[in-house]
């Protein structure tokens, strides 16, 4: 990643996402870690989402909404405008966040997949493969911060 992004002095998940929003110029993020029962439990969210979705978000299947497709497939999974995304990536209750451009990309401890992070926009956005690589870069140093993580 670029320098100007740092997690020196992030010692929770939660300035660590900070500290990736910022860099990414983004309006939200979330963090997903895999648990001992397989599933997505939210490690970090930034501050903003509504009440409604961080109860639909705090434990999340691989396959299902974005962060569960990231894992499920090993790939990024983005959408330019969410609330008019007809791939069927998006959940319908993404639509409660009121965000558009959107882009979650699979955590990776080697080649084991331990998690989901995923970043947002209020306005459209595509992002490109420097961005993309930033994120992936930045899920890398999240998943030393958490050796206890289970992979799929």
């Amino acid at each position: 990643m670029e320098a100007r992004l740092s997690f020196t002095g992030a010692a929770t998940d939660d300035e660590v996402l900070a500290a990736v929003v910022r860099h990414m110029k983004a309006d939200s993020g979330t963090i997903h870690l895999i648990g001992k029962d397989g599933m997505l439990h939210l490690a970090a969210a930034t501050p903003g989402f509504p009440e409604v979705v961080l109860k639909t978000i705090a434990v999340i299947p691989p396959g299902k909404g974005m962060a569960g497709l990231a894992v499920e497939r090993g790939e990024p999974v983005d959408a330019c405008n969410i609330q008019t995304d007809a791939s069927g990536d998006v959940r319908p209750g993404a639509l409660a966040t009121g965000l558009a451009g959107a882009i979650v990309v699979p955590i990776f401890r080697g080649e084991e997949i331990v998690g989901s992070l995923g970043v947002a926009n209020r306005g459209e956005r595509r992002f490109t493969e420097t961005e993309i690589d930033d994120l992936l870069t930045a899920g890398r140093a999240i998943a030393a911060k958490h050796p206890e993580a289970s992979a799929v």
